[in-house]
């Protein structure tokens, strides 16, 4: 962590190509790492067993906390209540294994039931893919015993998270969604790659990309985007941007991480701890903020 703090120094008094250089680099080693863990990921993870239900007594209710405990001892209840369950959901041609650092982060900070999902290499329709998504939180909903969780989706997955809680209803099981370079406005990276279905539905103007535009009034879930000035994967990078009247959001501008880093990225993963941290009214949650 030292080292890369170190390097960001030096990149930054080098100037804006040696930032890219140092992306590029680290780009490839991660490209390098993740496809030595890539086989780890290829199944589906094991399941815990679903929580046993809460005891039903006087004292559970939250009339007989607040009569029978000072103000005090209920603010110190809720200050250290369990954090929302998370859900990891990876990108186009990925799986789980991309989420082994940001997993591990988020344990050491107090997360105790995270998940990772993957959605079928043989999918080609991001709304079906969004509709497997549905049936799996409500799973996950019932296995926690929680009504909400949060999901955190890097690109593609991203987009197939937004589509579930935007277009179907998704936005009454998730709390928060955060997405990692994201192609929220469709990108133009590599033509040749559009031979792909899902390439083509992350495209500008398709199908899934103009469902997305339509209106969404009473959307409850807040959006959290990070995109990075040197996402290559995002053309423009912009499009990795929420830019939606309808719905609570706020994009996180991320400095000199390219599309493979953001999902390991130390500063990154601090970025998403605090997004999934902080309770904002719709007022504050719209605007802009930078990390790394």
């Amino acid at each position: 962590m030292a080292a890369l703090r170190l390097i960001s120094i030096l990149s930054a008094l080098l100037g804006p190509s040696a930032l890219l250089v140092r992306s590029t680099l680290l780009e490839l080693a991660i490209l390098t790492g993740h496809a030595l863990l890539y086989p780890t990921g290829l199944t589906q993870e094991r399941r815990p067993p679903p929580l046993p239900p809460p005891p039903t007594g006087r004292n559970d209710t939250p009339e007989a906390e607040s009569e029978s405990g000072t103000e005090g001892e209920t603010e110190q209840k809720t200050e250290h209540a369990p954090r929302p369950p998370v859900l990891l959901l990876h990108g186009f041609i990925d799986n789980r294994s991309v989420f082994v650092l940001l997993r591990r982060s988020l344990r050491r900070h107090g997360w105790q039931q995270i998940e990772s999902l993957n959605y079928s290499p043989l999918t080609c329709d991001a709304r079906l893919a969004a509709e497997s998504l549905a049936r799996h939180v409500e799973e996950f909903c019932a296995r926690t015993g929680r009504a909400e969780i949060d999901v955190v989706g890097h690109s593609l997955g991203g987009l197939i998270a937004r589509y579930y809680v935007q277009r179907l209803g998704g936005d009454a099981r998730v709390r928060t969604l955060v997405t990692l370079g994201t192609p929220h406005g469709g990108t133009r990276v590599a033509p040749l790659m559009s031979a792909h279905p899902l390439v083509r539905q992350m495209r500008p103007g398709s199908e899934v990309i103009t469902e997305l535009t339509a209106p969404a009034p009473d959307c409850r879930t807040q959006f959290i985007s990070f995109w990075s000035d040197l996402d290559q994967i995002m053309v423009p990078v912009e499009t990795a941007r929420i830019d939606h009247p309808d719905l609570i959001t706020r994009n996180v501008h991320v400095t000199g991480v390219g599309h493979l880093a953001l999902p390991v990225h130390w500063a990154v993963a601090a970025g998403v701890r605090q997004a999934l941290t902080t309770e904002e009214t719709a007022a504050e949650a719209s605007g802009a903020a930078s990390v790394a």
